[in-house]
């Protein structure tokens, strides 16, 4: 993945070259630089503390981190940490070419013995702003790619978990007075595989609803892409897949706006702020940014799909031999059920675009699909005032439920 550097940021090869060739190279400080680190991620509500750091020539290699959230447990990382290619720039910033760690290979768990490796750890495309920088703008592009290679996991012996890699990128462009214009996100999890045989040893209950759907063994991917435009705050999600063989795909669309950098600054200062968050002072700012995001936010459309590839007969054969019934006389009982189902919500107009494509997804499940399309774009805040009147509500959102249609 190749990152569209803003000429003013950072140097050209060539530049660069040229600047070494006229002067003797400027020595790399490394505690500068993991300083720098982390105060770039401290506006992010990380607080990083590194051991200790030392350079030779553009490589800067650190002895472990610990990272704090608000609210969790500090999380150690007792391990060696290779920043490559680091260079600092004229304004103040750093480019480093990638952040590596060694191979995790560990061992966990008692009654059973587990390992866990994890191979390939990389961050590239590392861009440190100038000191003081620290606005929305800056910290979206502190990352280009991060990704791994396999993961392993094992019980006893016995491979129970494996991934061929995870990978996440990010794309950024610039306008002609090189401010960010747009990110284009990725994100791939491959090769998904799972062995949940095991499963019923603790969970006997769970055990016997996984063997009797047959997925003692499952395998699949989840992708994400996303597009981001400054100007109008607009995400765009494309594609947000969950696609296991033999089970099915569940996916969620998403076209919004107002998401702006200014909106991801005032989230950033809620999760930088010293004030403990149980506070009635940090509620009530968490409320009132909470509302003002609300309105800035607007939907134009949002969908979630699921795409059956064998789980739904099996659920509905599971169900209907526990029931002791046949599966077609099961069906014909929740279809009927159904219409009694909907009305404990208080909103008639929900039997229509509810009751017909539900009842036929159970009388042949290939696809359901919910989704909503407002006339025009609308924002959450009035959404959520338009639920005191949900038969309205179904209107404003142009709700719709679909079952067994193509995919678009």
């Amino acid at each position: 993945m190749i990152r569209m550097i803003k000429t003013t940021g950072l140097m050209t090869a060539t530049g660069l070259a040229a600047f070494a060739f006229a002067q003797p190279a400027m020595a790399l400080d490394a505690q500068t630089f993991v300083d720098r680190v982390a105060t770039v991620y401290k506006a992010m509500g990380y607080d990083m503390s590194f051991g200790e750091a030392t350079a030779s020539g553009d490589t800067i290699t650190v002895d472990g981190v610990t990272v704090t959230m608000t609210g969790m447990d500090p999380m150690a990382l007792d391990t060696e940490l290779t920043f490559s290619g680091v260079v600092e720039n004229e304004d103040g910033s750093y480019f480093a070419d990638s952040l590596t760690v060694p191979d995790v290979d560990v061992d966990f768990g008692d009654e059973h013995a587990g390992h866990l490796t994890l191979v390939d750890i990389v961050a590239e495309d590392l861009w440190l702003p100038p000191e003081g920088q620290t606005s929305a703008e800056v910290l979206v592009q502190v990352v280009g790619r991060m990704a791994t290679g396999p993961l392993t996991v094992t019980r006893d012996g016995v491979e129970v978990i494996k991934i061929d890699s995870m990978e996440a990128t990010s794309e950024f462009a610039y306008d002609a007075d090189d401010a960010l214009e747009s990110i284009h996100s990725t994100v791939s999890i491959a090769n998904i595989w799972a062995d949940l045989s095991t499963v019923g040893e603790e969970e006997p209950e769970a055990g016997a609803v996984i063997a009797a759907l047959g997925l003692t063994n499952i395998s699949g991917n989840v992708t994400q892409t996303v597009d981001w435009t400054m100007a109008d705050g607009r995400m765009a999600f494309e594609q947000f897949l969950i696609d296991f063989a033999d089970i099915g795909a569940l996916q969620f669309t998403a076209d919004i706006s107002g998401f702006t950098l200014e909106t991801l600054d005032k989230l950033y200062a809620m999760q930088a702020s010293d004030l403990d968050p149980t506070s009635e002072e940090a509620q009530a700012q968490q409320m009132m940014a909470g509302m003002e995001i609300a309105q800035n936010l607007t939907i134009s459309g949002m969908s979630l799909r699921y795409d059956d590839a064998g789980l739904a007969p099996k659920l509905l054969d599971m169900f209907a031999a526990q029931s002791g019934a046949d599966r077609a006389s099961f069906v014909e009982g929740l279809k009927a059920m159904v219409p009694a189902m909907v009305a404990e919500s208080g909103v008639p107009a929900l039997n229509d675009v509810v009751v017909p494509p539900v009842t036929d997804f159970l009388d042949n499940p290939q696809s359901l699909e919910v989704a909503v399309k407002p006339p025009s774009p609308t924002s959450v805040l009035v959404i959520a005032a338009a639920a005191a009147n949900p038969a309205g509500l179904i209107q404003a959102l142009g709700l719709t439920v679909t079952a067994n249609t193509k995919t678009k």
